[in-house]
């Protein structure tokens, strides 16, 4: 957390008045208000029981035509109490009287085992939102609401987790966590769509919120400014339903394919050479990344595309195919490409598959 964004948080604890869950739900029995402010993608896995969700970028939009009266009691709610108080702060300036921050958030409240509801994410504006997507036999309601409640591991925002991210986002996963330790440069405008030039020299996890939230402010992104690594691969795994790999170091595929297997995490791996790439998804068992390419966890990296270059498209196509092995695996449908490595080589306009096998003496997945 920034410094500015702590001085506010303190200003906010010093001004509001904060309760417990067992507070907040005497307060609904009461006649009390509980407004639950996280975004729609954290709801979805549920709600406190009676609460009205009301996302936090749309507090001060709507609460007056929900809740016209300044004097009527509220508690405000998020995900561990940070974000409530800063929104409650935020009512008290447009002048309700009676407001209070839940210690804790919902993650107290679900601890403490009161009653939650779920939510159907299909609001109207969802319904417009993805209508076209709804209109297929393969997705359908049951289909979003999948989507809606999926967590995606996106290591890497560059040239594949650009379109990757841009597309998972628009289809409506609930939550994006996103794995970069670089800042926008130059000259990565050219294949890495997710920034812009205003960016430059600024994170590109940060670049990436902002875009992201932009193109649906219903999805919750999880910007890490941080390598994957031996001491963090495990945490960021946490929660996960599927990761996307589109790191350019031969290191970081194998750490990630390995913490994949251990946790039994389905990856959908990506690379791009020039005017080539490769994609394979490995399901969280064997066959994996290690029995595709049994050497070189030490060896000579391969030069990347700042070595030898890369046409901008390139990234551009596996990423979105690796978005598609995503969506097909959080919906259960179609045939993902397991067991399989898809070779494309666009200047020629050629796609290639080729089947492997699990490498009974894999380091990584053999006897699973």
């Amino acid at each position: 957390m920034s410094t500015r964004a702590q001085s506010a948080l303190a200003a906010a604890r010093a001004e509001v008045r904060e309760i417990s869950v067992e507070q907040a739900r005497a307060l609904q029995a009461s006649g009390g208000l509980l407004i639950d402010v996280r975004e729609s993608g954290e709801s979805a896995a549920g709600m406190p029981a009676d609460a009205l969700a009301l996302p936090r970028g749309f507090l001060e939009l709507r609460i007056e035509s929900l809740v016209p009266d300044p004097d009527r009691e509220l508690a405000l709610l998020c995900g561990g109490g940070a974000r409530s108080l800063l929104a409650a702060r935020a009512l008290q300036a447009m002048g309700y009287r009676r407001v209070a921050s839940v210690s804790g958030g919902f993650e107290a409240w679900r601890r403490a085992g009161l009653p939650e509801q779920q939510v159907d994410v299909l609001d109207a504006e969802a319904e417009r939102r993805y209508a076209r997507q709804l209109r297929l036999p393969q997705v359908g309601r049951s289909g979003q609401r999948q989507l809606a409640a999926a967590t995606v591991l996106l290591v890497g925002a560059g040239g594949l987790g650009s379109p990757a991210a841009l597309y998972l986002a628009a289809a409506g996963v609930g939550r994006l966590r996103i794995v970069d330790a670089d800042v926008v440069e130059e000259s990565n405008l050219q294949r890495q769509v997710l920034h812009d030039i205003h960016w430059l020299g600024l994170a590109k996890v940060d670049s990436a919120h902002a875009r992201l939230r932009a193109l649906n402010p219903r999805v919750v992104v999880e910007p890490r400014r941080m390598r994957a690594e031996a001491d963090t691969i495990d945490a960021l795994l946490e929660g996960v339903d599927v990761v996307i790999d589109g790191s350019d170091s031969v290191a970081t595929r194998y750490l990630v394919n390995d913490a994949c297997v251990r946790h039994g995490k389905a990856l959908v791996y990506g690379a791009v050479h020039r005017f080539e790439g490769q994609l394979a998804v490995f399901p969280g068992r064997g066959p994996c990344y290690r029995c595709l390419f049994p050497l070189g966890a030490e060896g000579i990296e391969p030069p990347n595309c700042a070595e030898v270059g890369v046409l901008g498209v390139v990234p551009g196509v596996l990423g979105l195919l690796q978005a598609n092995e995503a969506l097909k695996l959080i919906l259960g449908i179609g045939r993902p490409l397991a067991s399989e490595l898809l070779r494309v080589d666009l200047l020629d306009m050629q796609f290639r598959r080729s089947s492997f096998v699990q490498d009974p003496d894999c380091p990584a997945c053999a006897g699973r």
